[in-house]
């Protein structure tokens, strides 16, 4: 496989990935544009994988260091690798956020939760995960007045909102829209502690390229579009 088959990039080239056994999606650029111009020291991206979103934020934010955790090694590895690609500082935990054991908080905590169903897949990540739970335990990681921020399939967005409720403010509901009329993932961004009120969007299509090549915010890219009109 040649340099350029073997690596792939992200936001219009400013990330670069190798190939592997998982390759991050859109996802990862969307979670990291709806918190990028959020000021912030410490980052955690839980369920990291192989440091898609994380780099994504990184390169958005100009972030010195950031923490990833994940339980598979061989997903952190890839990370790793890519880390050193982007010449970006990533500590790497590995551990479950379920179970992790751990006083550390975070300005801004975000995740890609797998609730995919089904049979695990090669690279050994987290499966059928209970969204709930994993919710709870990454909201936990979030100093007071920090920031949470997740992406999830449309048809879970009400689990997530119901366990952010009572102990975040200033919901932040942001559908993400296929060729479909119906959301087909939604970003919910909240804040921990505060009582601020749930704002729901109208959303983008998925395949917005002013998120996905020009790397922009969710915020610099509705501006931009209010602009326009």
């Amino acid at each position: 496989m040649s340099e350029k088959q073997a690596i792939f990039t992200m936001l219009g080239g400013r990330v670069r990935l190798y190939r592997g056994i998982y390759n991050p999606t859109s996802d990862a650029a969307w979670l990291a544009a709806c918190v990028a111009d959020i000021p912030a020291k410490t980052i955690l991206d839980i369920g990291v994988g192989t440091g898609g979103a994380i780099l994504c934020l990184m390169a958005n934010n100009n972030i010195p260091s950031a923490t990833g955790i994940d339980i598979s090694e061989t997903m952190l590895a890839a990370c790793a690798k890519n880390a050193a690609l982007n010449n970006r500082d990533i500590e790497l935990i590995n551990a479950d956020i379920i179970n992790w054991r751990t006083a550390r908080t975070f300005d801004i905590v975000i995740t890609n939760p797998p609730y995919f169903r089904g049979t695990p897949a090669a690279h050994n990540a987290h499966h059928n995960a209970d969204l709930v739970k994993w919710t709870k335990k990454s909201v936990a990681r979030v100093r007071p007045h920090g920031t949470f921020c997740t992406i999830v399939d449309a048809g879970m967005a009400s689990d997530v909102i119901a366990t952010l409720n009572p102990v975040c403010g200033d919901i932040m509901v942001f559908p993400l829209f296929s060729k479909k009329h119906t959301a087909e993932r939604v970003i919910i961004r909240a804040r921990v502690g505060t009582h601020g009120p749930t704002t729901v969007f109208d959303g983008l299509p998925m395949n917005c390229d002013m998120i996905l090549r020009d790397g922009l915010t969710i915020s610099d890219t509705l501006a931009k579009l209010d602009s326009q009109c």
